[in-house]
């Protein structure tokens, strides 16, 4: 019964086609709390009714009793195309067709027959339809961590870029970045920071959100503008702080080894952002929820210091010990990024809201 509520809440709707009596089926349907539980298709009013007819009512009943394989097959063929994703248990041989034909199949693990498993997608291990809903849950959670690792890299290589071609359009004869650099960057970024979003837990609203359209790209026009617009500010923040050390007379390892830890910093700030796409970050749960995220952060930054200080990292990638003030300074312009974006999320929310 919980898991029914819980497909419900998540924009799924249950339906039950069994071979049981009309009256038990209604029954049933009523303590499972199915949405219309008391309207009951039998298999002879299937047969009685046509295509077109069936397929105007085949949303709005969820109850089919006394039904044969042909029947479960047409129920999943015209659900389809109303543009359905649909998903189909079964156990028996009669049922292999229907398994074959739904988007996702899924067999019994216990009760199963070979021909089921055969024909489904997925095999329900402990034959319980409440596992069904907790999967869904965990696809969500991948896909939405899938999501968050893609709009937090590719900022990274984003930034990158651009901080090159502003160096070249403003006429600089030396890079902010080397290659060397740029491939230290997106090495430690990608092992520690991005690889933690795959440890982020479900989010509270994971269950109560209605599904995605199944033909909606990984990155909507919403993430690439969120790609765009920080790049835009890693790239600001990083070249306008190495611009202002050379200003000050000092040398080109001095000014690029400040810009990256501020890139890297940027990416620090920016990971926090990155664990929630549309809710605020700005609470103790988005800022300590996932471990993972706080040990990669303390991975990076004692990688940042070896990068910075130690001798024969400073002659493999042109960098110099920078002092105190230089890390407030990163510090301060690097944390910019967390309240734009969360600024930006906030109008965005205003927005649908409205």
């Amino acid at each position: 019964i919980e898991a029914v509520k819980a497909c419900g809440e998540a924009g799924i709707r249950v339906k039950m086609i069994t071979g049981d009596h009309a009256v038990t089926a209604r029954a049933i349907a009523r303590q499972l709390r199915l949405v219309n539980a008391d309207v009951v298709l039998t298999g002879q009013d299937l047969a009685l009714m046509s295509e077109d007819e069936l397929r105007q009512r085949v949303q709005d009943v969820d109850v089919y009793a006394r039904v044969n394989p042909e029947h479960k097959l047409l129920l999943v063929k015209l659900m389809q195309e109303l543009d359905l994703i649909v998903a189909m248990t079964g156990d028996g041989v009669n049922d292999a067709p229907a398994l074959k034909r739904a988007d996702v199949g899924t067999a019994m693990g216990h009760n199963g027959t070979e021909a089921a498993k055969e024909a489904a997608e997925m095999v329900l291990a402990d034959d319980n339809f409440a596992s069904i809903a907790h999967a869904v849950e965990e696809g969500r959670t991948v896909y939405d961590n899938l999501k968050k690792a893609i709009l937090f890299i590719l900022p990274t290589n984003g930034g990158e870029a651009l901080i090159i071609l502003a160096a070249i359009l403003f006429g600089f004869h030396q890079l902010p970045l080397t290659p060397v650099q740029i491939l230290w960057v997106n090495m430690v970024t990608a092992v520690t920071l991005a690889l933690s979003l795959a440890f982020e837990p479900p989010e509270q609203n994971v269950m109560q959100r209605q599904p995605r359209d199944a033909h909606e790209p990984m990155l909507t026009p919403h993430l690439i503008w969120r790609v765009g617009f920080v790049s835009v500010i890693l790239m600001s923040g990083t070249f306008g702080l190495f611009i202002w050390e050379i200003d000050r007379g000092m040398s080109i390892e001095h000014a690029r080894t400040v810009a990256v830890n501020t890139l890297v910093v940027f990416e620090i700030f920016y990971l926090f952002n990155s664990r929630y796409i549309k809710d605020s970050v700005l609470n103790w749960a988005g800022l300590t929820g996932n471990r993972y995220v706080l040990i990669a952060i303390a991975v990076l930054v004692i990688l940042q210091l070896g990068f910075t200080y130690l001798g024969p990292m400073q002659s493999l990638f042109g960098t110099t010990g920078i002092n105190f003030s230089i890390w407030l300074r990163i510090l301060l312009v690097a944390s910019s990024v967390l309240i734009l974006v969360e600024m930006e999320k906030y109008f965005v929310r205003r927005a649908k809201a409205d």
